[in-house]
């Protein structure tokens, strides 16, 4: 069954533009459908945590002023998750307290989904999420939804774009030693092979180091003339980033999503331009994609990225199944969800298969001095 969304979307167009707010009007019928989200508001990544309540709140609000939905407005709880496991642990277990909480929006980092997993089988409620670990949505948990494209599409994009686009075969691969960076180090790594590459060194590091000097000399050793990477804190991506130049490491260097998020490129500066990413949120690359992104820089005078663009669609997609739903009740939520097809977001084209993932593609970007220029999308049927 096909779910569409136009009723919904024309309801959505004429709220985009409203400034945003945390929903706590009450509509006809009283009470409110609270939604519940874990966002870094402290820790390494507080500046992503700006992004990722600014996207929720622009979609809550479009969503209210459009007349809410089942006769109710949308409010929105946020908790600090503090960029940690237990954070999320903590934050996740203060929000399922609350009963009236029907939905949830968890970490766009793998090892923070993995942390909450066990809670989120035990409560038996939806929760979306941006991790791209691609074992998240195979561990039998049927209440983890997925809006952002796993890591297996992204080492395959990463691994093609290389070796067929930039006809590089020697590889270095880089990547954080959580459960994100090493799937990915591993989804880049089994990709390379068939395309008949070699990984010239498989290189872990740990998050929030301070220092990537002996990392960048391993590297330049190497002899690879092509980097791949998956970096799960753009605090880290921004000083690795300049170290690799200072020590004149220059070869050309293809990015999971962190590369161009905005941190990252504020961080970074020059020392990533003339690089590649696999970015699932590319302003150019849909309408509704440079929709959201218009969107977002009336309200925040700033341009979007992946944090913002993933807790945007999770809300309007949850909001769609409750509709859809016509109920509140956890397991028709999840029916409707998985029954989503064909639905425009920002980050791309829903449609959800049997293991809560929504999207199967990604896009190529390159970071052309500081601006971010959307190449192609990249599309698997599986």
């Amino acid at each position: 069954m096909t779910l569409t969304r136009r009723g919904f979307t024309a309801g959505i167009a004429a709220g985009l533009a409203a400034p945003y707010i945390i929903g706590h009007a009450r509509a006809q019928g009283g009470g409110t459908i609270k939604i519940g989200m874990c966002a870094p508001i402290t820790g390494p990544a507080a500046e992503a945590g700006k992004y990722a309540t600014g996207g929720a709140k622009l979609a809550v609000e479009a969503i209210n002023k459009a007349g809410g939905i089942l006769g109710k407005q949308i409010e929105l709880i946020i908790e600090d998750d503090q960029t940690t496991n237990p954070g999320i642990v903590l934050a996740f277990s203060k929000l399922a307290a609350n009963p009236e909480i029907v939905g949830f929006l968890g970490s766009i980092r793998s090892t923070q989904v993995h942390a909450m997993a066990p809670d989120v089988m035990k409560l038996g409620k939806p929760v979306m999420f941006g991790g791209t670990d691609p074992n998240l949505t195979k561990l039998g948990n049927p209440w983890l939804f997925r809006f952002r494209p796993n890591d297996s599409y992204s080492g395959r994009v990463i691994a093609e774009y290389g070796v067929k686009t930039l006809g590089k075969k020697k590889w270095a691969v880089l990547h954080s030693t959580d459960a994100f960076g090493t799937a990915g180090g591993k989804a880049l790594t089994e990709a390379l092979g068939p395309l008949g590459a070699t990984v010239a060194i498989d290189q872990g590091y740990a998050n929030q180091s301070q220092d990537f000097t002996p990392v960048v000399l391993a590297i330049k050793q190497s002899g690879a003339d092509i980097l791949g990477s998956y970096f799960t804190f753009e605090n880290d991506l921004g000083i690795f980033a300049r170290q690799l130049r200072q020590l004149g490491v220059n070869i050309p260097w293809v990015g999971s999503p962190s590369i161009v998020n905005v941190t990252a490129l504020k961080l970074a500066g020059p020392a990533l331009y003339g690089t590649y990413g696999v970015a699932d949120y590319a302003e150019e690359s849909s309408d509704a994609s440079k929709a959201f992104g218009k969107t977002y820089r009336d309200a925040f005078k700033v341009a979007p990225d992946n944090q913002s663009s993933w807790p945007f669609d999770a809300i309007n997609v949850l909001a769609l199944a409750i509709k859809n739903a016509g109920s509140t009740d956890p397991q028709k939520i999840r029916e409707a969800i998985l029954a989503i097809k064909k639905y425009p977001g920002a980050e791309g084209e829903y449609n959800f298969d049997k293991n809560g993932d929504g999207l199967h593609g990604y896009n190529i970007v390159k970071n052309d001095k500081g601006n971010i220029v959307f190449d192609k999308h990249i599309e698997f049927d599986n």
